[in-house]
């Protein structure tokens, strides 16, 4: 496990809590949180203010396994080094906050735990929204987004991810058992839902139904794990690009090729789901 030196901050708010934030990454989080109170924001969506916050972070370094921390589950606050899913969870925080007119670290905090985790609430490992899959169903329930690949073409996708509950040594927090009978409940109620994909052969032709800002979620040719990759739909010379924390290119950036080449030049990935943010009530 990477080893970093954290500055623990105690919020006696979120019934004893403890979320994790260096100072590092406090002062580049107060940084954003006072340019989103410059925004105009108008009649801006929320699909406008993600492509204007989205690129802040360009040539932020990619670091994986930043929530992978011993002990209780913490909230893990970030923007320092981002993997794919913590990018998009910070863009996502900060277009929501923006639109409610939040603009205070206890709000990012609060807004925060409630995307990352089941029904918005933090209670141990398991509820961590570990499955990709698994996260945008939740947060469609909670109203955060709506799931949009069935109507702009999508197919029913087979989503039957067992990698974690097959895999445990691959997860510290998994050598609790009681963890492991949580994370099969979780791939159990995965499986037993009805989700859809758009084959990469097709992105192309549906490519005009996806809009800048829209959520990207990249499925897997593997049969147990479900989505290997996540970023942000950005428009560039008429295009639908990758806006995203990238592996290749160990920092935040957009995609060279079109989404479409991006996917075919990827024997792995089969696909997409596309989501779009809903304005927060």
């Amino acid at each position: 496990m990477r080893l970093i030196t954290l500055l623990i901050v105690l919020i006696p708010s979120f019934s004893m809590a403890q979320t994790i934030c260096t100072t590092e990454s406090r002062e580049c989080l107060d940084s954003a949180l006072a340019a989103l109170s410059h925004i105009e924001i108008g009649q801006k969506s929320m699909n406008d203010l993600t492509v204007e916050i989205g690129p802040w972070f360009l040539n932020t370094p990619y670091v994986e396994k930043t929530l992978e921390l011993e002990g209780d589950e913490k909230l893990v606050v970030n923007l320092t080094g981002l993997d794919c899913t913590t990018y998009l969870e910070t863009v996502i925080v900060l277009a929501r906050l923006a639109k409610m007119g939040h603009y205070t670290f206890e709000d990012y905090e609060k807004e925060l735990e409630f995307l990352r985790y089941r029904d918005g609430i933090r209670d141990g490992y398991p509820s961590r929204l570990h499955y990709f899959s698994d996260w945008i169903y939740d947060n469609e329930q909670k109203g955060v987004l709506s799931d949009i690949t069935k109507e702009i073409g999508g197919e029913v996708y087979v989503n039957n991810p067992s990698f974690m509950s097959e895999n445990p040594k691959y997860y510290p927090q998994l050598s609790n058992a009681d963890f492991v009978d949580q994370i099969k409940l979780s791939e159990a109620e995965i499986k037993g839902r009805t989700y859809y994909y758009i084959p990469k052969k097709a992105v192309k032709i549906h490519e005009d139904r996806i809009k800048s800002g829209d959520l990207i979620a990249i499925t897997i040719s593997m049969d147990n794990l479900d989505i290997s990759h996540v970023g942000f739909a950005i428009e560039q010379n008429g295009r639908i690009h990758l806006l995203h924390a990238s592996t290749t290119s160990k920092k935040v950036v957009i995609s060279m090729k079109p989404l479409s080449e991006y996917l075919m030049s990827n024997k792995s990935q089969s696909g997409i789901m596309v989501c779009r943010l809903k304005t927060p009530e």
